[in-house]
């Protein structure tokens, strides 16, 4: 899989700010951060709910686990 060097980086900030313009690029790394700050807050959000439903099943499984242990005991 090929990778990205700072020389390829380079050559694709210097493209970008020749097609969108010295003036707007400031302006549009904005937005494009805000896009990614929120992507990213979405998926944290997805992980923890996923986290915090796996724990709650996990609970429940040690309860479940311990009552029927206790009636073998009987």
């Amino acid at each position: 899989m090929p990778q990205i060097g700072w020389f390829e980086l380079l050559i694709v900030v210097l493209v970008a700010i020749l097609v969108i313009g010295p003036k707007d690029f400031p302006v549009v790394l904005r937005k494009l951060g805000s896009w990614i700050g929120s992507t990213k807050k979405y998926f944290s959000d997805i992980q923890n709910k996923v986290n915090q439903t796996v724990d709650e099943e996990n609970s429940v499984e040690k309860k479940y686990s311990k009552t029927t242990n206790d009636k073998k005991d009987e």
